[in-house]
C-alpha cells in the first residue's frame, strides 16, 4: 500500500483544541473488526463492553514539560524541544531558529541558564545544560507542555493535568498516549469494582509520532525510535487473561506498539529497548487482542496501524463515519473502540 492510501479530508473546525470540562465525557465510536459494524456510543459505555476475562493494557508513560524557549546570543529566538534526555545535564533536542545554531553556540534560556550546542546527531541536536540540578528539574521549572503542532494555541495551566494521563508514572514521552486521557479516577474506581485486570507498559511517545511519512513507498518509510518497556508482571498478565479466554485490550496505539515489539519473537517476552516497529496492513499482530485509540492524522503512521489491526476498508468507512457524525479529531478528540 501507498501513503496516499490513507488520506482523508478533515474539516478544520473538527481538530479539538481544548480538552472536555470531563475527560470521560467524550463520545466513543465502536468498530467491529469482523463485520466492519459501527455503533456511536459515549466513552462511559466503554467499560460495560468488557469483562472479568479481559485484561487492560495500559502505558503508563508520563509527559515531561519539554519545549523550552531561549534566544540566540544575537537576540534570535529559539524554540527548543526535549525529544531525549541522555543523562543529567544532557539532551537530545529539535530546534526551531531562523538559522540553526551551530556546534559550541550558547542559547540563554528564560531564567538565564545557558545551554551549549554540542552538535548534531541527524535530525536532532546535542545540548547541554549548565546546571546544578538535572534537566527533568530544569524542565519542571521553566519547560511547557509540548502540544501537538495540530492545537493552534500556547498551551496553557490546564494541559499541565489535561495533557497527561492520571496513572502516568515513568517520566519521558513528549506526546500523550491520548486514548489513555479519556479515563479519569472514577472510571478507573469502576474498572476496580467490576473486577477487570489491568497491566501497565511504558513507552515513551516521541515527536516523531507527528512526523510525516515523506514517501509514498511505505517501504521505504525509515520509523522513528521510541523507548519501550515491558515488565515481567505484565508478561505474566497476559499470559494469565490468554489462558482464561480473555481479550488483551490496549488502551492506544503506544501499547499496541510496546506490546508487539516485546512480541518479536513470535510470544511476549519481557524486555526494554528502542522500537522502529512500523505496523502496516499485513502485520500478523502476537499479542493485541482488541484496541482503544483516538483518531489519527492523515497519512499517519497511527492511521496505518489501526488499519493493520481492524482492516483498512473497515477503518477508512469508520473515519468517513466520524467526519459526518462530527466527531472530535486528535490528542483532545474523541475515541474508538476496535472489537
Amino acid at each position: 500500500m501507498k501513503k496516499s492510501d490513507f488520506n482523508y479530508h478533515l474539516p478544520a473546525e473538527l481538530i479539538a483544541q481544548k480538552p472536555l470540562p470531563h475527560r470521560s465525557a467524550s463520545r466513543l465510536l465502536q468498530l467491529n473488526k469482523q463485520t466492519g459494524a459501527l455503533l456511536d456510543s459515549q466513552f462511559s459505555d466503554f467499560i460495560g463492553m468488557l469483562n472479568r476475562n479481559d485484561l487492560l493494557v495500559f502505558n503508563d508513560t508520563k509527559v515531561i514539560p519539554a519545549r523550552l524557549f531561549a534566544t540566540k546570543a544575537t537576540g534570535g529566538k529559539v524554540e527548543i524541544l526535549i525529544e531525549r534526555i541522555e543523562g543529567r545535564c544532557r539532551a537530545l533536542a529539535h530546534i526551531k531558529a531562523s538559522k540553526s545554531p551551530k556546534a559550541g553556540s550558547l542559547l540563554h534560556l528564560q531564567n538565564a541558564t545557558l545551554c551549549r550546542v554540542l552538535g548534531r546527531e541527524r535530525d536532532l541536536f546535542e545540548l547541554q545544560f549548565e546546571i546544578e540540578a538535572s534537566v527533568l528539574e530544569l524542565l519542571a521549572e521553566i519547560g511547557h507542555m509540548p502540544l501537538p503542532p495540530y492545537i493552534d494555541r500556547p498551551d496553557d495551566i490546564e494541559d499541565l493535568d489535561r495533557y497527561q494521563t492520571v496513572f502516568a508514572k515513568q517520566a519521558g514521552a513528549v506526546a500523550a498516549p491520548t486514548a489513555g486521557l479519556h479515563f479519569d479516577a472514577q472510571t478507573m474506581r469502576m474498572l476496580e469494582q467490576k473486577a477487570i485486570p489491568r497491566c501497565f507498559v511504558t513507552l515513551h511517545v516521541g515527536s516523531g509520532t507527528f512526523q510525516p511519512v515523506r514517501v509514498d513507498d511505505l517501504s521505504r518509510h525509515v520509523m522513528h525510535e521510541e523507548y519501550f518497556q515491558v515488565p515481567e508482571a505484565s508478561v505474566e498478565a497476559v499470559k494469565q487473561a490468554k489462558a482464561r479466554g480473555g481479550r488483551v485490550v490496549a488502551i492506544g496505539t503506544t501499547a499496541v506498539r510496546a506490546l508487539e515489539s516485546a512480541s518479536a519473537s513470535g510470544e511476549l517476552v519481557a524486555g526494554c529497548g528502542d522500537t522502529q516497529l512500523f505496523i502496516t496492513p499485513g502485520y500478523a499482530f502476537k499479542t493485541v487482542d482488541a484496541m482503544l485509540t483516538n483518531f489519527h492524522l492523515p497519512e499517519s503512521t497511527l492511521l496505518m496501524l489501526i488499519s493493520a489491526f481492524a482492516g483498512y476498508r473497515e477503518v477508512m468507512n469508520a473515519y468517513r463515519h466520524a467526519i459526518e457524525q462530527r466527531y472530535r479529531f486528535f490528542s483532545y478528540g474523541d475515541a474508538m473502540a476496535i472489537f
